[in-house]
């Protein structure tokens, strides 16, 4: 039997070159470790939750260390619905009483972290489901009185995270902290990404997103900012060339890179094999923030 590759677009030479193009990529970031925030469409699509559970293995097994950092908004707002229970919102975070942290720690850890360990581990046993209360991963302090149990990451500690590396596993982290008394607290998954990434040293932090990348123009997709440094971003902040929604994105870049990352890329989600698209070939896509260079030294 033979596949018509040729009519689907995938000639040999084509796959060819894709593998010859990834190999150079593939030897420079061995063993690096990867965070990659997973939310937005890519997380509600079954068909890109699928892709993106091959991409994650596909990075493992080529000698990469990924680690997947998850929300959950939009499961917690549909469950807290279908119970009839109402959200208030301030400035776009959810106030979250005693019942809404319950039901936000039954979503996040009892079932979105736990299907996506069940969508990696398709293709072996790799992935563990973790929260940031095992093993003091996160504490946590919070945000606001006036947004109850919404907090924000006082610390990491990530000896159970790289433990998980070291045996070659891919730890799925749920973005629940507590406190030193133990109480739980509901954290944005961005801020944890970011904050993780900083903790292990990670060579990249990558944030799927609902947009292309940095955008200078919400409106145009060919305003795209394919590389900023951390100043050049704040420069754009700060002459409102960049403003509104885009501004919490690029913010969460910035973090990660701040807090010990790298480099921090925004990509679009809602591309099948994005992930692969940015780490492996020559063009990339979307946007890579970096620290500022010393002077004089180029890219």
């Amino acid at each position: 039997m033979t596949d018509n590759l040729s009519d689907r677009g995938f000639s040999p030479e084509r796959r060819a070159d894709a593998l010859v193009e990834a190999l150079p990529y593939i030897q420079r970031f061995r063993d690096a470790v990867v965070v990659v925030k997973f939310g937005g469409n890519a997380m509600v699509d079954p068909a890109l939750s699928q892709t993106f559970a091959e991409d994650i293995v596909l990075l493992r097994s080529v000698g990469l260390k990924p680690v997947v950092v998850h929300g959950g908004g939009p499961q917690i707002g549909e469950l807290l619905t279908r119970l009839g229970k109402e959200t208030a919102f301030v400035d776009g975070l959810r106030v979250t009483d005693a019942e809404t942290l319950d039901v936000a720690r039954m979503v996040l850890v009892g079932k979105v972290g736990r299907d996506i360990v069940g969508a990696i581990n398709v293709h072996g046993a790799y992935a563990v489901g973790l929260s940031g209360e095992d093993g003091g991963l996160i504490t946590a302090a919070p945000r606001d009185a006036a947004l109850g149990f919404v907090g924000d990451v006082v610390s990491v500690q990530p000896n159970i995270v790289e433990r998980l590396l070291s045996e070659n596993m891919i730890p799925v982290v749920s973005t629940i902290g507590a406190d030193a008394n133990g109480q739980a607290y509901n954290i944005n998954a961005d801020t944890v990404a970011g904050a993780l990434a900083g903790a292990l040293g990670a060579e990249k932090a990558i944030y799927l997103t609902d947009v292309p990348g940095l955008l200078t123009d919400v409106d145009d997709a060919s305003s795209i900012v394919a590389r900023a440094s951390l100043s050049t971003v704040r420069e754009y902040i700060a002459d409102g060339t960049i403003s509104g929604g885009m501004i919490p994105k690029v913010e969460a870049c910035m973090h990660a890179v701040d807090s010990g990352a790298t480099s921090a890329h925004m990509l679009d989600g809602r591309i099948p094999h994005v992930l692969l698209l940015e780490l492996f070939t020559d063009a990339g896509i979307g946007t890579m923030i970096t620290g500022d260079l010393p002077a004089g030294e180029n890219p």
